[in-house]
């Protein structure tokens, strides 16, 4: 410090209260650029009012702090840590309380996120724990087929039924060996109660693989007779009430096809993340044409599990299954050789491969499960508007340190240490998160049934109250406030006093950091909103896209099994022939949709024709059906009554089959589906039509008629004046010819929404996330905004004095931002599209990508990001200047 007699000096008193109140470790510096401030102003304004000005300048500096020297504020001798925590809070609520308008944004952009995120990971986790009560289920295995066919790698996960028991007889490795197979609802009748149930028929080792908890019966000898039968406790209740159900009897089956099971056991409640699901469990032996099946290797049917011995490793057991496919499924090999087909990698055209239970869920092949990269998409979003939310947190905590710069640089000068300044802060960010935390958490209590509902979930609040989803929520809740509160502490921690006093640290020039974070912000949000147009489009073209028949005004009817389908069809048929509203009536095997009773079932034959392989969808119908759906002729006839043969070995096929066979005129030709089989003629060709959803590539389809197979289904077509009143007419007609059967009939063109329910589920959840995260960003970017012009006032007045327009202000203001989210929308296009075209591959009918989506989802998030920004521009572009050129 200079003391020369000759040069003024600043007054010697000020300098001590200085050095009383300022930290050693920074006294020097701060003297040093006071004093450098006080030889200025000499020269500028004169040693006398200099010194006054450093007097004040040191007193405002001081004085806040002044009366709090030896307080519990920063205090020089140390106190216990719970008056230090009491001090941290009462700060920290008078901190967020005077700023409650940063902290209403904040708290309720973090409540919406983790409600958000709370149901995708909810979604997401009951997922991925699918199967996994099991015991040991890292040694249960589901075998499936592979086929490395000439057109494409094919895996199937229906088998014959001798395959288990050969595995078993043949292979020590194997423990337990059984097989499931899935029947349609079948009807359960004890003492006149009847209830459509479904019926599982499996082997003795299930509950030797399975971990199915049994709450009545011995698992070792529960399937060990022929007619016994495991229920489920809800069965148990429905049909017996307060009654014992063990040794009772049930009978199983429509009218004149019963038989009686005797109970030999009750379980728990099947879990809803399990992958096998059932109402009762009988022997597969019972099944009708068990006999004729048992030893057919080309006959595909059921799902099989094995569980393999401890330390018998999966790959290995494949391969010692190579001679075992060799043995038994030489047909399958030598057809496909006979196609072109090579070996693969391994050396295999046909093998028998396993697939471990905690990944069968996910295997689309040979499962019904979502595929996982649907349940990564979902965490990814949840993540993605958590990151959001935190992106918001971090850029309103940086720019709103910069109006807290002068406090922070006047408690490091008075001694605070940069550990003490960051837990104040991140106390701060602690309780915010925590707020937002608890309120988002009673935003889930709160939405629970609306999202079970329009989601087809069964979340209750004991599924919140498990372990592992505590401690996810918990973990979600600690990884914010690291990341959200953490960093802008450690920033405003670092602050240097002595560059905070001279006025160096201001929001008037974003800085990278925060740019980033706003980009990063709003390209998520365009890529999601891409995805949920991209979605929205498939789905609707899915709708919409001509499927070779008229869903429209068509009712279908499941009959059930507790009614014989012929006889309640020709009842039907009798009943309404004289009534004009309706058009016609036929009936089939297979649903068309996925209708009320949730069930559909596909059949599948192959055979050689003149030595080409041949497969084709096996159709059961009849008569009417080509005339019911409206489906045109393009050759020969359909099925008719006139012609009695026609039940026996005449079909119509579609013209994807005439182009298999390689018949250019297939009307009248024959062929066989085995060798020992009667010829089967062709009588009729029509159009391709989609049996099953558009997800799927269009089959051939060979439409039989049977007077002896059961129809499952009645089709009836009403005319479109009668469509208002056919539903409830279809009620009281079916209460005559299926009494006793519940009526259970919806509309064709439902059914055929429900196709795609599972792909309009993920289109909801990428819309409800993209608007989610739209808004969080539009929160976040006006409240920077707001705080950014806020530090512009005195700019602003000067642009305005100077003769700038309103409209040139607002330009000036805006076009910062507005950069940010055009550089945002040209990093999140190329990737919507990209990840989006990976996604419409899986299906075989999809829609073009269109341009346009990217042009018009870019203009709205322009113009959002432009009205969000805009208000606070315009606000301040009409204010008085006179007041802004004040207002520092």
């Amino acid at each position: 410090m200079n003391q020369h007699p000759n040069i003024p000096q600043p007054p010697r008193w000020a300098d001590q209260l200085l050095e009383w109140f300022c930290a050693p470790h920074l006294l020097e510096e701060l003297q040093g650029d006071l004093h450098e401030e006080f030889y200025y102003q000499v020269e500028r304004i004169g040693e006398r009012q200099a010194r006054q000005r450093y007097i004040w300048d040191v007193l405002g500096f001081i004085r806040p702090f002044a009366i709090k020297r030896k307080s519990s504020l920063y205090p020089s001798t140390p106190i216990f840590p719970f008056d230090m925590l009491k001090s941290y809070v009462t700060i920290a609520l008078r901190t967020l309380w005077r700023n409650k308008g940063y902290a209403a944004i904040n708290s309720i952009g973090l409540s919406v996120a983790f409600c958000i995120c709370t149901f995708l990971f909810l979604t997401a986790y009951f997922q991925l724990s699918f199967n996994s009560f099991h015991q040991n289920q890292e040694r249960i295995f589901q075998t499936y087929f592979f086929k490395n066919a000439p057109e494409k790698i094919e895996r199937m996960g229906n088998m014959p039924l001798p395959l288990t028991p050969a595995l078993k007889a043949e292979y020590e490795d194997v423990e337990g060996a059984a097989r499931v197979m899935e029947m349609r609802k079948s009807t359960l009748e004890y003492k006149g109660k009847f209830v459509e149930k479904d019926v599982t028929l499996t082997d003795p080792d299930f509950f030797q693989i399975f971990s199915f908890p049994l709450i009545k019966g011995n698992s070792k000898t529960v399937l060990m007779d022929l007619r016994s039968i495991v229920i489920t406790k809800t069965m148990a209740q429905i049909l017996f009430g307060k009654e014992d159900p063990m040794g009772k009897v049930l009978q199983i089956g429509g009218e004149g096809n019963q038989k009686g099971y005797i109970v030999s056991g009750v379980l728990a409640d099947v879990p809803e993340n399990s992958s096998i699901r059932f109402d009762a469990l009988i022997r597969v032996e019972n099944l009708p044409n068990y006999q004729a099946t048992q030893n057919q290797w080309d006959a595909f049917s059921h799902k099989a599990f094995v569980k393999l011995a401890p330390h018998v490793d999966q790959k290995t057991f494949e391969s010692r299954l190579k001679p075992f496919a060799q043995k038994y499924l030489t047909a399958e090999i030598e057809s496909l050789k006979n196609r072109g087909a090579k070996p693969d990698k391994n050396g295999d055209i046909f093998a028998i491969r396993l697939q471990n239970l905690s990944k069968v869920h996910f295997d689309t092949d040979i499962s019904s499960g979502p595929p996982i990269a649907m349940v990564y998409a979902i965490i990814g979003i949840g993540l993605f508007i958590l990151f959001i939310a935190c992106i918001n947190f971090v850029n309103l905590s940086i720019a709103r340190s910069f109006t807290r710069a002068r406090e922070v640089g006047v408690r490091k000068t008075l001694g605070a240490l940069k550990g003490q300044l960051f837990v104040q802060i991140w106390g701060e960010s602690t309780l915010l998160c925590f707020l937002g935390f608890v309120v988002g958490l009673l935003l889930t209590y709160v939405l629970l049934p609306e999202f079970n509902a329009a989601f087809g979930a069964k979340f209750t609040i004991k599924y919140m109250l498990q372990p592992q989803v505590i401690a996810l929520l918990f973990g979600l809740f600690v990884l914010v406030t690291l990341v959200a509160g953490g960093y802008p502490a450690l920033q405003m921690a670092a602050f240097h006093p002595v560059e905070v006093l001279k006025g160096k640290i201001s929001l008037k020039r974003p800085g990278v950091l925060r740019n980033s974070l706003i980009v990063a912000q709003f390209a998520m949000s365009a890529l999601l909103a891409c995805c949920s147009v991209i979605a929205f489009q498939q789905v609707n073209y899915m709708r919409q896209k001509p499927l070779g028949f008229e869903k429209e005004q068509v009712i279908s009817i499941p009959v059930g099994s507790k009614a014989n389908g012929r006889q309640v069809l020709q009842r039907m048929r009798n009943k309404l022939a004289s009534d004009p509203a309706i058009v016609s009536i036929t009936g089939t095997g297979v649903n068309l949709g996925r209708g009320k009773d949730g069930t559909n079932s596909r059949s599948v034959i192959g055979f050689n024709y003149k030595g080409k392989e041949v497969a084709s969808d096996w159709l059961l119908v009849d008569y009417d059906y080509i005339k019911t759906l409206q489906i045109p002729l393009l050759g020969g006839r359909e099925f008719d009554p006139a012609y009695p043969s026609d039940s026996l070995d005449r079909v119509v096929i579609t013209q994807s089959m005439a182009d298999m066979i390689g018949e250019k005129e297939p009307v009248g030709k024959f062929f066989q589906t085995d060798t020992a089989g009667a010829k089967i003629q062709i009588i009729g060709v029509v159009p391709d039509f989609h049996l099953y959803s558009l997800a799927n590539e269009i089959k051939p389809i060979t439409m039989h008629l049977s007077h002896s197979e059961p129809i499952h289904y009645i089709f009836v077509r009403v005319a479109p004046a009668s469509l208002s009143a056919s539903m409830d007419k279809m009620k009281e007609v079916w209460k005559e010819v299926a009494p006793g059967t519940e009526f259970i009939g919806s509309f064709l063109d439902e059914n055929i929404e429900a196709w795609y329910r599972d792909v309009e589920r993920l289109f909801q959840i990428f819309g409800l996330a993209s608007f989610v995260a739209i808004l969080l960003s539009c929160s976040g970017l006006f409240a920077v905004a707001l705080l950014v012009i806020e530090q512009r006032t005195k700019e602003i007045g000067i642009r305005k004095v100077l003769g700038a327009s309103i409209p040139a202000i607002i330009f000036v203001l805006s076009k910062d931002f507005i950069k940010l989210v055009l550089i945002a929308l040209g990093i999140a296009i190329p990737l919507a599209w990209f990840f989006m075209q990976q996604w419409l591959n899986e299906y075989p009918y999809q829609i073009e990508i269109s341009i346009w989506i990217f042009i018009g989802v870019g203009i709205a998030a322009t113009l959002i990001a432009l009205l969000t920004v805009g208000y606070q521009s315009i606000k301040a572009a009409l204010a008085n200047p006179v007041k802004a050129l004040r207002s520092e």
